[in-house]
């Protein structure tokens, strides 16, 4: 088995259900454990012009732990399913979405292909990433980037909120 990283995010039609929703077919993928589920974090929209904020609600993110005998893509494959099957769309780049399935690492894999870059190329300027992954895996390293821990301290991550249970 091999250990992965999934984040989850969404921002339309209940995003609480959708991410939880996730979580649950996650679970059901074949050769695969859910090990860890971080929390459920609110974060305001990122990467909209000033005056589009106001109009995209914020999202609703969380990280899952994974434990996997699919490969990499094959396991993408599968979150791209999981997508469609929530309804998401891509109409244009950062559009709200009702489900977002990022495969962020898997073991110490290394990959650039056209269709996966793991580690995950932006995580690591991400706030509404690195703390859930920081909470069920507080030891992680990023490579080229360090501990999450560290990335955490030396960024200000405004905008992120964990949720209560």
């Amino acid at each position: 088995m091999h250990q992965a990283f999934v984040a989850l995010g969404s921002n339309l039609l209940d995003p609480i259900q959708q991410v939880k929703n996730a979580m649950a077919a996650l679970a059901n993928i074949p050769h695969t454990r859910v090990c860890q589920v971080s929390s459920l974090y609110q974060t305001a929209p990122v990467g909209y012009e000033a005056d589009q904020i106001s109009q995209v609600p914020d999202f609703i993110n969380a990280v899952v732990a994974i434990e996997t005998d699919l490969t990499p893509l094959d396991l993408l494959d599968v979150l791209l399913e999981i997508e469609n099957n929530a309804g998401r769309e891509r109409p244009y780049p950062n559009a709200p979405r009702v489900l977002d399935c990022d495969l962020l690492l898997y073991e110490n894999v290394i990959l650039n292909t056209a269709k996966l870059t793991l580690p995950h190329p932006r995580m690591h300027t991400r706030g509404f990433v690195l703390l859930p992954l920081f909470e069920i895996a507080p030891h992680l390293s990023l490579v080229n980037h360090g501990k999450i821990a560290e990335l955490i301290q030396s960024n200000q991550f405004s905008g992120v909120n964990k949720l209560s249970a």
